[in-house]
């Protein structure tokens, strides 16, 4: 009991002060006020959405910022509030599913080629096959010969950071399978399995968290981008990328249409940005030292 003690102790030490550097950067709490805003409002959208945010009313079409309409209404006469809080969800989904198809291929891929040196060269140069296409070109591609649509959209998307993963995955992998508890591990006959999921991939998780955290971002946009192109989610979806691509044939005779999708997606990239920096920070071991 006391060895377990013993071992568990730096874990929550560690936890703890990082914990502790979050809430004293004002970046993290900037950036956690902003997701969970918009996670409460993807969560609970059916309740805080005041209309049905697939309801047209031809007739109060384009109707600017009002008590009855906060945000205005749009070409086709639906409540813009209503849709962006609905589009929450479009895009907090393509954010985490994209990423999570990133960050498993991407991680098995880095785990594969960092250990296995005989698999290094075969996987690596696959990655920078990938890595050789622009990213918004190779999603396109992918979207062209899958079809348009939301679920393909977060295909392609998963698809174009997979490289990015296996690279950082491959590197972290490197520099840890190198060190002596390692060593150790092998000399007792400790299986290799064993090895990359119970000693080196928990030792490498922080900057995949942090990687993670920013490629959700990246990830929003990029379905933002696709919408906006029409290869995204389909109408009448609410989707902030397709709402922005409507309204930009309004956007001087009813700015709003275009501006509130527009805002929507900067806030949220701008949020788990800035809880994405801090959480860097907070993990930083050379800032650990300092502190």
């Amino acid at each position: 009991m006391a060895v377990s003690a013993s071992l568990g102790t730096p874990r929550i030490s560690m936890s703890r002060r990082v914990a502790a550097r979050l809430r004293r950067n004002p970046g993290a709490w900037i950036g956690a006020v902003i997701l969970l805003a918009f996670l409460t409002a993807a969560v609970f959208a059916p309740q805080i959405a005041p209309y049905d945010h697939t309801r047209q009313n031809i007739l109060r079409r384009l109707q600017p910022p009002s008590e009855e309409h906060r945000l205005g209404t749009d070409e086709l006469g639906r409540d813009i509030l209503s849709r962006i809080i609905f589009g929450t969800r479009v895009s907090l989904q393509v954010g985490l599913i994209s990423v999570s198809i990133s960050g498993f291929f991407g991680t098995a891929f880095g785990l594969a080629a960092g250990y296995f040196r005989r698999l290094d060269n075969v996987i690596m140069r696959f990655m920078d096959i990938l890595l050789a296409f622009p990213g918004i070109l190779l999603a396109m591609a992918i979207v062209a010969a899958l079809g348009p649509g939301l679920y393909n959209s977060m295909v392609a998307i998963g698809i174009w950071a997979i490289p990015v993963y296996a690279r950082v995955t491959r590197g972290s992998v490197l520099g840890v399978k190198q060190t002596e508890y390692i060593e150790a591990s092998r000399a007792l006959g400790v299986s290799e399995f064993r090895i990359i999921f119970r000693h080196i991939l928990p030792n490498i998780a922080s900057p995949l968290i942090v990687l993670s955290t920013m490629r959700i971002a990246t990830a929003i946009l990029s379905a933002a981008s696709l919408s906006f192109l029409g290869l995204g989610a389909q109408p009448p979806i609410a989707d902030w990328g397709g709402m922005l691509s409507a309204g930009r044939m309004y956007v001087r005779d009813a700015p709003w249409v275009a501006v509130f999708p527009g805002m929507a997606i900067t806030l949220t990239v701008l949020g788990f940005n800035l809880f994405g920096e801090a959480l860097r920070e907070a993990l930083d071991p050379q800032v650990q030292k300092r502190n």
